[in-house]
């Protein structure tokens, strides 16, 4: 497992120095292996023993996490199997697979998020709207879509805050990284330096501390429960 986070840590940095070399074809090619690997570190953690050997069943959250990465996989693999708004269009239409996903696994722990909270769901809301207020005079017919995206990626941000403090934090940086591809696409005026860095920087923390998050919670859930006469782990 270490050794898998140890991959992970490598892969990020040569994919993030590749973005300010402008080394274009590692940057792309390093990218489809960002979230497989991240993936496997969260398979890897949640390795569970019924009896001594045989692998049990990994809890709702942790499978559902692992679809919403795959689906993440697929938006990073998107630009490199299509060509211009095509390939903007299938990379936003995993991503809110992805979003979706994501809420779903997130939804049974909103009663401990920001939602009890109207004063500190504000921030959230500001955000979508200033998003969107950005976007909307040269977004066009992709109005529509960007504002559907939008709803769902605050949406798992701020359902993401009931899961866990590490997990709240990485939802509202991947909000951040995703927002920076919508000003990116969408808003003239918007000309950040190195704006691939920051994008990519901004996505892998975010997915990261959400995986983390969602390992806490695990942890969180097990508790010894006595058995024949030893002690067994069981999720709660």
């Amino acid at each position: 497992m270490l050794a898998a986070w140890g991959a992970l840590a490598l892969l990020t940095l040569v994919h993030l120095a590749a973005h300010l070399l402008g080394a274009e074809t590692l940057a792309d090619t390093s990218q489809w292996f960002l979230m497989p690997v991240l993936a496997g570190c969260l398979w890897l953690a949640t390795r569970r023993h019924a009896d001594g050997d045989r692998p049990g069943r990994r809890s709702r959250l942790v499978r559902l996490t692992l679809v919403a990465l795959g689906f993440s996989w697929l938006g990073d693999t998107a630009p490199d199997l299509a060509d211009g708004d095509t390939a903007f269009l299938v990379m936003v239409g995993f991503f809110l697979c992805a979003q979706v996903v994501y809420t779903i696994a997130f939804w049974p722990y909103r009663a401990r998020s920001v939602l009890r909270r109207p004063l500190v769901l504000v921030p959230y809301g500001l955000a979508l709207l200033a998003l969107v207020v950005a976007c909307a005079p040269d977004a066009g017919s992709l109005l529509v879509p960007v504002v559907v995206y939008g709803v769902c990626l605050v949406t798992m941000a701020v359902v993401a805050t009931g899961v866990d403090r590490l997990a709240a934090v990485g939802g509202a940086v991947f909000l951040l990284s995703d927002a920076l591809i919508a000003l990116n696409a969408f808003a003239p005026w918007y000309d950040l330096p190195g704006h691939g860095f920051w994008v990519m920087l901004t996505y892998v923390v975010g997915q990261v501390l959400l995986v983390l998050g969602v390992l806490r919670r695990e942890r969180a859930a097990v508790v010894p429960v006595a058995e024949k006469g030893g002690v067994a782990w069981a999720s709660t």
